[in-house]
C-alpha cells in the first residue's frame, strides 16, 4: 500500500531548523484563529439546546422541538467532509495559511448572519430553511479549519516537542465553547425569558464579527509553513493530494476516522446533550452551563499537559488509554445530572472534559499529521477529522435525543450508543501505529517533507514507515 520511493523522491535535502520564538507565535496565531472559527460553530450548539426550539419550531412538542433544533445543528457536520476535502486540496496546493483565511471568513460571516435572521413568528418555516442553509455554509468553512491550523504549528515545531506545541492549537476549540457558554449563561440570568427570546439570544451571534476580525488580523500575520514551501518548490509535489493519500495511506485514513469517534462523541455529550437532558428533567439548565464553564477551564489547563505526555510516552498510548477511560464515565454522568446535586455534576463534567475529552483531543494535533506524507497531509488530516466528526458528532445530539424520547426518558439507549462509538475508536487505535519521533528513534512514521529529522538526543533519523509497510 505504501510507496517506499515516495519519500526519497519528493524530499528536500535541507534539515529543518526550529526557531522556538517563531513556533510559539505560530501556535498562538493558530490557537486564536481556531478559537474564532469554532466560536462561530459552537455557539450554534448552545443556542440549539436553549432557544432554537422555541423561536424556530414553536408549534411542536418541546422535546420534539429540541430534536428539530438539534437536526439543524447536525447539518453543519454533514457539510464538513466536503469542506475538508476542498480546503485540504487547496491547503496542499496553495498553502495552509491562505486556506485558513478563507475558512475563517466563510464561517464568521455565516454566524453573524444567524444573528440577523427573522424567526418563525415573522416568516414561518422559511426561517428554519434559511437557518439550515447558513449552517451548511458554516460547516463547509469549518471543514478546512482544524487540519490547516494544526499543520501550521506541527510543521513548525521541533519533532521532540511537536505534541506539546501542536496541542496548543487545540485550546482554540474549548476556548471557543467557553466564550458563548459564558455569554449565554450571563444572558439567561440577567434577562427575563421574554427578553432573551426576543433579542438576547442574538447577542452572541452578532458579537462574532468582533471575534472574526481579531482572528483574521492575527491569521494574516502568521508565516506559511516552511515545510509546505520547501515541498511546493519540488515539481514532483504537484501530484494530486487526494491521489497521494489514497495511494499511500488508505489504512491510516480509515482507521484514523474511527479513532476520531471517541472525542467527537464525548464533547457534544457533555456540552450539548447533558444540558438538554438536565432541562428535560426540570433541573436548572443555567447551573449546568456554569458547571460546563468550570470544566472547560480545567480542560484548557489539561490540554497542553496531555500534549506533553504524548511527546514523552507516545501519541497512541495516551490516546488509547484515555479512550478506554471514557467508557467508565458515561453512567456516572447520567447519575450526576439526575441527582441535581451541584458537586457531582461539577466533578463529572471536569472528569469528562479535562480528562476524557482533552486526553483524546490533544494527541490528534500531532498524531494525525504524523500519519500522512507532506504532499497530501492537509487533505489526509482533513478527511480523517471531518468524516470522523460527521459520523460520530454530526448526528449525535439528534440520535441521543431520539433515543431518550423513544425510551420514555430512560438513558439506557443513549449510554449504549455513546459506548459503541467509543469502542470503535478503541479498536481502531489498537491497529494504528505509534508516530511520535521520540518513540521511533528520532524517525518520522511518514514522509515529513525533509530528508533528516533531529531526534530527542540530537541524532538524525529519516522515515520509519517504509520498514513497517
Amino acid at each position: 500500500m505504501h510507496d517506499p520511493t515516495a519519500s526519497a523522491a519528493n524530499t528536500p535535502a535541507a534539515a529543518p531548523t526550529h526557531d522556538l520564538k517563531k513556533v510559539r507565535r505560530t501556535a498562538a496565531a493558530s490557537f486564536i484563529g481556531t478559537m474564532a472559527e469554532y466560536y462561530d460553530f459552537f455557539i450554534y450548539g448552545t443556542a440549539s439546546a436553549l432557544v432554537f426550539n422555541k423561536i424556530f419550531f414553536p408549534e411542536i412538542d418541546p422535546l420534539l422541538g429540541t430534536l428539530a433544533a438539534f437536526s439543524t445543528y447536525a447539518v453543519g457536520f454533514f457539510a464538513r467532509p466536503l469542506g475538508g476535502i476542498v480546503w485540504g486540496i487547496i491547503g496542499d496546493r496553495i498553502g495552509r495559511k491562505k486556506a485558513l483565511v478563507y475558512t475563517l471568513l466563510i464561517t464568521g460571516l455565516g454566524t453573524f448572519a444567524i444573528g440577523l435572521l427573522p424567526t418563525y413568528e415573522t416568516i414561518g418555516l422559511w426561517a428554519a430553511v434559511i437557518l439550515v442553509v447558513v449552517r451548511l455554509l458554516q460547516g463547509f468553512g469549518v471543514g478546512g479549519e482544524q487540519g490547516g491550523a494544526v499543520l501550521l504549528t506541527a510543521e513548525a515545531a521541533p519533532p521532540n516537542r511537536r505534541g506539546f506545541f501542536a496541542s496548543l492549537v487545540q485550546l482554540g476549540s474549548p476556548a471557543a465553547y467557553l466564550v458563548p457558554s459564558a455569554l449565554f449563561a450571563f444572558l439567561t440570568t440577567q434577562l427575563s425569558q421574554e427578553q432573551f427570546l426576543l433579542w438576547g439570544w442574538r447577542v452572541p451571534f452578532l458579537l462574532s464579527i468582533v471575534v472574526v476580525a481579531v482572528g483574521l488580523y492575527i491569521r494574516l500575520r502568521v508565516d506559511e509553513s516552511e515545510t509546505f514551501k520547501a515541498v511546493k518548490e519540488n515539481a514532483a509535489s504537484q501530484q494530486a493530494p487526494i491521489k497521494v493519500i489514497f495511494k499511500t495511506s488508505r489504512r491510516e485514513v480509515l482507521l484514523g476516522m474511527g479513532s476520531k469517534f471517541v472525542e467527537a462523541a464525548v464533547f457534544p455529550f457533555y456540552t450539548v446533550f447533558l444540558v438538554a437532558y438536565s432541562k428535560h428533567l426540570g433541573n436548572d439548565s443555567a447551573f449546568v452551563l456554569q458547571a460546563i464553564i468550570i470544566a472547560i477551564i480545567a480542560e484548557l489547563i489539561m490540554i497542553p499537559v496531555w500534549g506533553h505526555l504524548t511527546d514523552r510516552f507516545g501519541r497512541k498510548k495516551i490516546f488509547l488509554g484515555v479512550a478506554v477511560l471514557n467508557l467508565f464515565l458515561i453512567w456516572p454522568a447520567f447519575n450526576a445530572i439526575a441527582s441535581g446535586d451541584p458537586l457531582p455534576i461539577i466533578a463529572i463534567l471536569i472528569a469528562g472534559l479535562a480528562l476524557g475529552h482533552a486526553g483524546t483531543y490533544a494527541p490528534q494535533a500531532s498524531y494525525y499529521p504524523e500519519l500522512f506524507p507532506v504532499r497530501g497531509r492537509y487533505t489526509g488530516v482533513s478527511i480523517v477529522w471531518q468524516f470522523g466528526a460527521m459520523i460520530a458528532s454530526g448526528p449525535f445530539t439528534v440520535v441521543a435525543t431520539a433515543l431518550l424520547a423513544a425510551g420514555g426518558g430512560s438513558v439506557t439507549g443513549v449510554a449504549i450508543y455513546v459506548s459503541a462509538l467509543i469502542l470503535v475508536s478503541v479498536v481502531c487505535l489498537a491497529f494504528l501505529p505509534e508516530t511520535a519521533p521520540g518513540r521511533l528513534g528520532g524517525k518520522e512514521y511518514a514522509d515529513w517533507g525533509l530528508d533528516s529529522q533531529p531526534s530527542d538526543d540530537g541524532s538524525v533519523g529519516t522515515t520509519h514507515r517504509a520498514s513497517l509497510s
